[in-house]
């Protein structure tokens, strides 16, 4: 990652520092790769998907029998 420096010449304002440093930041790319990369996730690994398929069917054998035992009720889902 690149830092962006500036300094201020002798009779310079803030108001023109601020505004060559923005434009450095911009002309940098660093703000768009950080907004690029603000919502990544991986993607799993085929490990990952396979353990989470079967930790989601043995869930569902779980919930199955205890229906079939009566100790929870069905959810009914509506349809929309």
């Amino acid at each position: 990652m690149i830092n962006v420096e500036v300094e201020k010449t002798g009779t310079e304002n803030t108001a023109s520092l601020v505004r060559r440093f923005t434009k450095r930041m911009q002309r940098s790319g660093v703000l768009q790769r950080t907004r690029k990369n603000r919502f990544f996730t991986r993607t799993p690994s085929q490990f990952l998907k396979h353990k989470n398929a079967i930790r989601k069917i043995e869930r569902r054998e779980k919930y199955e029998e205890q229906v079939k035992l009566g100790k929870v009720q069905e959810r009914v889902f509506r349809k929309r």
